[in-house]
């Protein structure tokens, strides 16, 4: 009995270890950088077309870069 306080530190101790490794294993399955898709690689026609649909650009610029990109 003599080491009673002891024992029980290392108990808890053992314990919470247990617990964060359980959690962390069987936890969050998130893989890291697979949580989001790939871009998928965009054409400039893909490009221009959303930067007009967002109003980033107006219908005459829009015309134009298309007709310079149809070259």
């Amino acid at each position: 009995m003599m080491f009673g306080g002891l024992a029980m530190i290392l108990f808890w101790g053992a314990l919470i270890v247990l617990v964060v490794l359980l959690v962390r294993r069987f936890g969050a399955r998130t893989t890291r950088g697979d949580a989001a898709s790939p871009p998928s690689a965009s054409t400039p026609l893909d490009i221009l077309n959303e930067r007009f649909a967002r109003g980033e650009i107006d219908k005459e610029e829009f015309e134009e870069r298309k007709k310079l990109l149809s070259k």
